[in-house]
């Protein structure tokens, strides 16, 4: 039986408007097997900007 961290593990999204602010989540190895793209509020720049996948 897998793990619960095998098949979702945590994935840190950074911001690309250059502030440093990061998100943490979880995401699905089988259906996104590619970085994530999520378009989300940076508190920093004041604005949704587009947070991608670091690794």
């Amino acid at each position: 039986m897998a793990k619960k961290n095998d098949l979702r593990p945590l994935v840190r999204l950074r911001s690309s408007a250059g502030t440093g602010f990061t998100y943490v989540t979880r995401k699905s190895r089988r259906n996104t097997p590619d970085r994530l793209v999520l378009k989300k509020f940076d508190p920093v720049a004041r604005k949704h900007v587009e947070f991608r996948e670091a690794r």
